[in-house]
């Protein structure tokens, strides 16, 4: 497979219009076309403010289109990747009812559904199947709103895009569900080397049964297209033959896909006309404004989505690459855009033979693709930034009246934005993403009329009020390539938001190159002598109740295998020590390298033994064991460490087990527990010692 030469920058923007047509679909979705006239008008514009919502939400079309892809990277980038393995991913980064997905329960919402299956041991495809879940069920929308990732490592190849599909939508959906998710992606696999509209669905229903509803109902839009100009007539048309009276369950994949053709006819190549257009018909707003934002922003790219602003629509601007994806791997659960991009166009890379792309040397924030914010604003004083280019580059410009400070977010930004998604059903399970003992870096490209720069993190200090620690303040260098270093100290709560501090005596400009972080952790995890809870929202939760008064933490798990999780993939060789004291337990101890509830290796205390374990997805292997007496109620000083392919694991400071495995190479620290409770008051992350 040969990469655009522009690929990247299509990738990022499809990324882009994905993000920007969910956040604009949101907040009405579910209404219908004649709601949103009488109380909203055309849906010309962000709208969240006319309903009183915020803009950046947590919303299962964007974490689910970002997780479920990711089951290509943990296995192998392998072109042939089953619905059997994408569903092995699903266990692995759902958390049961938390997570990602509308849990409304078996027989009314088809992920959850399909979770169902597969958690009682039902494989992919046959978790989805019409024959398993009834007709209804499984061709419901889901199948398209999870496939954009799909093309996205698939450019210009849509018959690779397709086999991807199928793979993926078959884990939850059949028949005219998995035919609409193949047009989708299709024809956003097409759109990187196809520009007309008509050649992208002309090719998208080659891949579609000639008989079957989707193709039927793409064949009359298209007529009604042809004939009436009006959108609002030919939108009459699709509710009088395909509405939701048609079709049955709560949001059908037929109706949806209906306006996703129409959009695309009508818009005529104009981002935000077709976003427009797709979120003022209504129904399921934010699947289908995501669905189209995505294929509008891989067809047109930046430029495309930038041309809004010829009519004041800064669509880019409010959101500043920001989103969220909750899973069970804590460290991607505050990112961004380009972040998002750049896992993509790596597996995009690997599947082309590829190497990976590491903007300026592999730092978190690069600003590296045209306007990208990666969630930087001016968080205090007054000022205000943008992307520009320099050289071949791109770099964050922050200009700056006085002191100000410029931030984006690395953790929940606040314990009201976590109770609210919370309270609308999709919570905000993440881990901070920088820890004290790691060094942080800035490379500053220019700076004008500043007097001083330094390095700051925002942290959750006593009852989780924001305190802010900031490095030494340095003059600005004016001749450009000053690099800043800090290691960050101790602090006495998880760290939420990094970025500088920039002092200038009038008016003054500074560009930021990149921000970075690197390093293990030093930290120690204990409970605090206050009321706050951010310490604790810190660790994702994937067991049935975390709680403790007198403990730290009390875990408890009513059934199978249960973490709680703490960390980034950025974590590689480090050591994990903790105080276990086993209430009830068939096993519980200590976890290292975690990307997620089924991929880590364990320290696990069970009757009579001590093991040191593998587990990936449905396979676990014990690397090394031995006999061990322990009595429930028995506090034990458990120590895991990996150094490069060696692990080793220690009970009361006595090494036990040593085993050498390279399947998991990097993750979280978490705390296990197998049917049972077990408390624990100290968890200490640190440098491999010995």
């Amino acid at each position: 497979m040969q990469l655009p030469a522009d690929y990247a920058d299509r990738v990022y923007a499809g990324v882009l219009g994905k993000v920007i047509g969910v956040y604009l679909g949101r907040p009405f979705e579910g209404w219908n076309y004649e709601m949103i006239q009488d109380r909203l008008g055309d849906i010309e514009y962000y709208v969240h403010d006319k309903l009183d919502v915020p803009l950046i939400v947590t919303d299962d079309d964007i974490s689910g289109t970002f997780t479920f892809l990711r089951a290509l990277e943990d296995h192998g980038n392998n072109p042939a990747i089953s619905a059997r393995e994408v569903g092995e991913s699903w266990l692995n980064y759902l958390i049961r009812e938390r997570t990602i997905l509308w849990w409304g329960g078996l027989g009314n919402s088809t992920e959850h559904t399909a979770y169902l299956r597969l958690v009682n041991g039902i494989a992919a495809p046959e978790s989805g199947s019409a024959a398993l879940n009834g007709k209804v069920v499984s061709e419901q929308i889901g199948a398209q709103i999870f496939i954009d990732g799909w093309a996205m490592v698939a450019p210009g190849d849509p018959d690779q895009a397709v086999r991807f599909s199928d793979a993926a939508a078959t884990v939850s959906h059949d028949g005219e569900a998995v035919y609409g998710a193949r047009v989708m992606v299709a024809m956003e696999a097409m759109a990187f080397v196809e520009g007309d509209m008509n050649k992208l669905i002309d090719k998208a229903l080659t891949y579609i049964p000639t008989d079957s509803v989707i193709a039927r109902m793409i064949g009359d839009v298209r007529s009604w297209h042809a004939s009436e100009p009006d959108w609002r007539e030919t939108r009459e048309m699709i509710a009088a033959n395909y509405g939701y009276d048609k079709y049955g369950g709560n949001c059908h994949m037929v109706p949806n896909h209906a306006l996703i053709i129409h959009s695309l006819l009508h818009g005529e190549g104009d981002f935000s006309e077709t976003l427009k257009i797709v979120n003022t018909c209504g129904w399921d707003t934010d699947c289908n404004s995501g669905n189209v934002g995505c294929l509008m922003g891989i067809k047109e790219g930046l430029n495309g989505i930038d041309a809004g602003l010829n009519k004041g629509l800064d669509w880019r601007g409010p959101v500043a690459d920001r989103l969220y994806i909750p899973t069970a791997d804590g460290g991607r659960g505050v990112s961004d855009c380009a972040n998002e991009a750049v896992q993509i166009i790596n597996m995009g890379r690997a599947l082309a033979g590829g190497e990976p792309l590491a903007p300026k040397g592999g730092a978190q924030f690069h600003f590296d693709f045209p306007g990208s914010l990666q969630g930087f604003q001016v968080t205090e004083g007054d000022g205000e930034v943008a992307n520009v280019p320099a050289g071949d580059s791109y770099v964050l410009r922050g200009a700056v009246s006085g002191s100000a400070r410029i931030g984006s977010p690395v953790f929940t930004p606040s314990k009201d934005v976590a109770k609210y998604f919370e309270k609308r059903g999709y919570a905000l399970m993440a881990s901070p993403r920088v820890f004290p003992g790691q060094t942080m870096r800035a490379v500053l490209a220019n700076a004008t009329e500043i007097s001083s720069v330094n390095l700051y993190v925002a942290y959750y200090g006593e009852d989780d009020k924001p305190g802010f620690a900031d490095a030494q303040a340095v003059a600005a260098d004016t001749s450009g390539g000053t690099s800043l270093t800090w290691v960050v100290p101790a602090l006495p709560g998880p760290i939420f938001e990094v970025g500088l501090r920039v002092a200038a005596a009038g008016h003054g400009v500074l560009d930021l190159a990149s921000l970075g972080w690197t390093g293990t952790p030093e930290v120690t995890f204990e409970r605090p002598p206050h009321k706050g809870t951010m310490w604790r929202r810190a660790w994702v939760n994937g067991v049935d109740m975390l709680t403790g008064r007198t403990e730290t933490f009390r875990l408890i798990q009513n059934q199978g295998m249960g973490l709680v999780m703490q960390g980034t993939r950025e974590w590689v060789d480090y050591q994990v020590d903790a105080d276990v004291t086993p209430h009830l337990a068939a096993r519980t101890g200590i976890a290292i390298r975690v990307q997620g509830l089924r991929r880590f290796y364990g320290l696990l205390l069970s009757a009579g033994k001590v093991s040191l374990v593998k587990i990936v997805h449905d396979e676990e292997e014990v690397l090394a064991e031995a006999d061990l007496e322990w009595a429930l109620g028995e506090t034990l000083q458990l120590s895991l460490s990996a150094n490069g392919d060696a692990l080793s694991g220690a009970v009361n400071g006595v090494t036990l087990l040593a085993a050498a495995d390279e399947s998991l190479d990097a993750g979280a620290a978490g705390l296990v527990i197998d049917e049972g409770r077990v408390a624990i008051n100290r968890v200490t992350i640190g440098a491999v010692k010995g």
